[in-house]
C-alpha cells in the first residue's frame, strides 16, 4: 500500500525583548540558575502580570509579514497544567482569540515549484522554566530563568508532506523572524524550536490518520531525522496490522529514534479560560499602519530586487539574502564597486568560506564591507589579479589592514608592462617547444598551460588577459 504523510509544525519563537512577557526580569541568556526570576515568575501571592507592550508590536510585525489578519482584539487565557518548572500551575497563553491568524508562507520546493503553506495562527504565550538533570545525583533541578520569556507560537496548517518540506518551512520562518528583528533565532539556546504533529494515511484518503506529536526539536537536522523516523515507525505499525496511538513522543538523537513520553493532550485537558488579571489587547488601525510603515524589506522582495538591480544568479541571490545581515553587508560592498557580480562572488565565496572556517557570523567579519570593496576595486582596475587578491584577502583577514597598503608593502601589483611580459613569454616559449608545437597543431587547450607557466614565472603578478594576448600574437593565432 502507498502511504502519504501529513505534517503540521508548531514553532516556538522566543521574542527578542529585554524583559519578560509579564514581569520586569531580564531575558538575557546564560545567567546563573534562578537569578532572573522575578516575583511574577515565581508566582508570589498578590502579584499581577503587566503586559510587555513590545511583544504586541513584534507579533503584529510577524502577522503582516505572512499576510495574516492581525486581530483588533485578542485575549490572554490560562492554560492549566502541573509541571515542576511552572510555579503558577498554569501558563498564560492565547486560545480562542489569538493576536494573529489566517496567514501563509510560500516555499520553493526542490523541483523549482512553489507551495503555499497556511499558517493557522500565531499567538503570544510565556515560556516555562527548565528542568535540569545533569550532575544532580538522582534529583531534578529547576531553573526558572527562562520562565516568563515571551514566545510567539506559530502554528501551521497540516499541509506539509515530508520531513524535507517541514525543514524548508521551518527555515523560512527562521529567516523571516530574523529579518523582522523579532528573534535572534538561536536554536542552541532554545530561542527557536518546534513541535511536529505527524500522521500517515493511505494515499488518496481524505480523512487524517492518528497523529503523534514530537516535542522540542531544536535543530533543522534533528527535525528532519525525527520526522523521517516517525513516518517510518507509523507505517510499520499500520502495515503490521496495529494502530497508531495518539501520544506525545521525544526524539533521542543518540539512538536516532522517537519514544513515547505521554498521552497526547487535547485543548479541554488544559481547562482554558480567560485570564482575569489581564485586559483584552485592542489594536486600532493607526497602530497597524504604524507597524506596517516600519516594516523592513522582506526576503522575497529583497531577492526580487537583487535580481532586477544586480542581475545575479539565483544561487548567489539565495546565499546573499539568506540573512538580513548578509544582504546588508553585500549591498554595502556593492555600493562601492562597479562590478556587482564580482562583489556577489566574493561575499558568497571567499568571505563566506572564511566566516565558516572561523565559526563567525557576518556581523563579526574580520574584513569590513568597505575594506572588501577596496580590495575588489583593485581587481577591477587590474592592479592585482584574482589569484593575488586571495592572498591579499588572507592577509587582511589574519593580520588586519587595508588592501592598498598590503599590495604596496608586499610588491603585489600586477605586471602590465608589455616589454617585461614579452621577455617572460619568449622565455616560456623557448622552454616548452613540445607544447608550442601542440598548440600550433591545433590543440587550443595547451595555451592554458603556457599562460600558467608565465604566471608561475611572474609569481602570479602578470595580467592574465595581457599574457593571453601576447602568447597568441607570438604563436601566430
Amino acid at each position: 500500500m502507498e502511504w502519504e504523510t501529513v505534517i503540521g509544525l508548531e514553532i516556538h519563537c522566543q521574542l527578542a525583548t529585554k524583559s519578560k512577557l509579564f514581569g520586569g526580569a531580564s531575558t538575557a541568556y546564560g545567567a546563573e540558575p534562578n537569578t532572573q526570576a522575578c516575583l511574577v515568575t515565581l508566582a508570589y501571592p498578590g502579584v499581577l502580570p503587566v503586559l510587555n507592550g513590545e511583544v504586541v508590536t513584534m507579533a503584529a510585525r510577524f502577522g503582516l509579514a505572512i499576510d495574516a489578519t492581525v486581530a483588533p482584539r485578542s485575549i490572554f487565557a490560562r492554560k492549566n497544567y502541573f509541571y515542576p518548572d511552572l510555579p503558577k500551575g498554569y501558563q498564560i497563553s492565547q486560545f480562542e482569540l489569538p493576536i494573529v491568524h489566517d496567514g501563509h508562507i510560500t516555499l520553493m520546493l526542490d523541483d523549482g515549484s512553489e507551495k503555499c503553506v497556511g499558517i493557522t495562527r500565531a499567538h503570544l504565550e510565556e515560556d516555562a522554566g527548565k528542568s535540569l538533570h545533569e550532575n544532580m545525583e538522582g534529583k531534578t533541578g529547576i531553573d526558572l530563568n527562562r520562565a516568563g520569556t515571551p514566545l510567539l507560537e506559530i502554528v501551521s496548517e497540516p499541509e506539509l508532506s515530508s520531513a524535507r518540506e517541514a525543514v524548508n518551512y521551518m527555515r523560512r520562518i527562521h529567516q523571516l523572524v530574523r529579518y523582522l528583528g523579532i528573534s535572534d533565532g538561536n536554536m542552541q539556546e532554545g530561542s527557536f524550536r518546534c513541535d511536529a504533529n505527524i500522521s500517515v494515511r493511505p494515499k488518496g484518503q481524505q480523512e487524517l490518520g492518528t497523529r503523534t506529536e514530537l516535542k522540542n526539536l531544536n535543530s533543522f537536522r534533528f527535525v528532519e531525522k525525527a520526522i523521517d523516523f516517525e513516518i517510518e515507525r507509523q507505517v510499520e505499525v499500520l502495515e503490521d496490522g496495529g494502530e497508531v496511538v495518539q501520544e506525545t513522543r521525544l526524539y533521542d538523537a543518540e539512538r536516532d529514534e522517537t519514544r513515547a513520553m505521554r498521552g497526547k493532550e487535547e485543548a479541554n485537558d488544559y481547562r482554558y479560560f480567560p485570564d482575569p488579571d489581564l485586559l483584552p489587547v485592542e489594536l486600532d488601525e493607526g497602530f497597524i499602519t504604524g507597524v506596517r510603515e516600519a516594516m523592513p524589506e522582506l526576503p522575497r522582495a529583497k531577492a526580487e530586487r537583487f535580481t532586477a538591480d544586480y542581475g545575479l544568479k539565483q544561487a548567489d541571490i539565495d546565499l546573499l539574502t539568506a540573512s538580513r545581515d548578509t544582504a546588508d553587508y553585500f549591498e554595502a560592498v556593492a555600493a562601492s564597486v562597479e562590478d556587482k557580480r564580482l562583489a556577489a562572488n566574493w561575499v558568497a565565496g571567499e568571505l563566506g568560506a572564511a566566516l565558516n572556517r572561523d565559526g563567525l557570523d557576518i556581523t563579526a567579519s574580520k574584513v569590513s564591507a568597505a575594506s572588501l570593496a577596496g580590495l575588489l576595486n583593485r581587481i577591477h582596475d587590474n592592479t592585482i589579479s584574482g589569484k593575488i587578491a586571495k592572498e591579499v584577502f588572507a592577509a587582511m583577514w589574519d593580520e588586519g589592514g587595508e588592501a592598498d597598503a598590503i599590495i604596496e608593502s608586499r610588491g603585489l601589483e600586477q605586471i602590465t608592462d608589455s616589454g617585461e611580459l614579452e621577455a617572460t613569454v619568449d622565455q616560456v616559449i623557448a622552454d616548452n617547444p613540445e607544447q608550442v608545437e601542440q598548440y600550433r597543431a591545433g590543440k587550443e587547450k595547451v595555451l592554458g598551460f603556457l599562460v600558467g607557466q608565465v604566471m608561475k614565472a611572474t609569481q602570479g603578478k602578470a595580467n592574465p588577459a595581457k599574457v593571453n594576448e601576447i602568447l597568441r600574437a607570438k604563436l601566430g593565432s
